[in-house]
């Protein structure tokens, strides 16, 4: 196998703020190229937390027009309390954020149990929202435990929140164990819009009743493709 080596004086590497290096087709081998389409804006960690809340312009949170997608993800959330709906909801009031817009959603969910004796695909009509301004629960079937060894995994995309113009889609997956006997796996699906124009500013997660034990939770800004 033949090696190539480079002279290190063919290659120009000066760094330049908020880029990357490519290859390109020049003398030179390299150049810079802009930051990829998924941007990092937030990361918190939950510990003992009653909710988790992402707000824009605090705690450098942006939640406007910078973004046409945001992208919600969390990770290892696991509840206080046993056997607990993982739930989120949204604000468009700027000061008081009361998280009660109104929302129409539908939800389905895919099971499978762990001895292999039973699986299946539902539509669940009772935990889907019609014109309703509660909280939107996020795993579709028994609540998410809190043995050492239970969590939930998932993301939520958010669709231009800042239009006044539209109504404001959204779109969620999780995934997490139920401990039935058997215990089975859930991946739940819910879609649905907050049925405003006016911008959505703010986004919270929270357990049905208890605080979140731990977890992470990350924002995502998604560019224009």
């Amino acid at each position: 196998m033949a090696l190539t080596k480079y002279n290190y004086n063919s290659f120009d590497v000066t760094p330049v703020a908020s880029a990357t290096m490519a290859f390109n087709s020049g003398a030179n081998g390299l150049t810079t190229m802009s930051a990829g389409a998924m941007t990092l804006i937030k990361t918190v960690t939950a510990s003992s937390s009653s909710t988790i809340s992402f707000v824009h312009g605090t705690s450098d949170v942006v939640l406007d027009g910078t973004y046409p997608i945001y992208l919600f993800k969390f990770f290892n959330i696991h509840p206080a309390t046993n056997n607990q709906d993982f739930t989120f909801n949204g604000s468009d009031d700027d000061s008081s954020h009361s998280y009660d817009v109104t929302k129409t959603t539908t939800a389905f969910d895919a099971f499978h149990k762990e001895d292999g004796g039973n699986q299946g695909l539902r539509y669940r009509d009772g935990e889907d929202i019609a014109q309703g301004t509660g909280f939107q629960t996020l795993n579709l079937d028994g609540g998410v435990g809190n043995n050492n060894d239970d969590n939930l995994n998932g993301e939520l995309h958010l669709f231009n929140p800042s239009s006044t113009t539209f109504v404001k889609h959204f779109m969620a997956t999780t995934t997490h164990g139920y401990n039935a006997s058997p215990a089975f796996c859930m991946n739940s699906f819910v879609a649905g819009y907050f049925n405003t124009t006016a911008d959505i500013t703010a986004i919270q997660f929270k357990f049905a009743s208890g605080n979140i034990d731990a977890g992470t939770f990350k924002l995502y800004g998604i560019k224009d493709s």
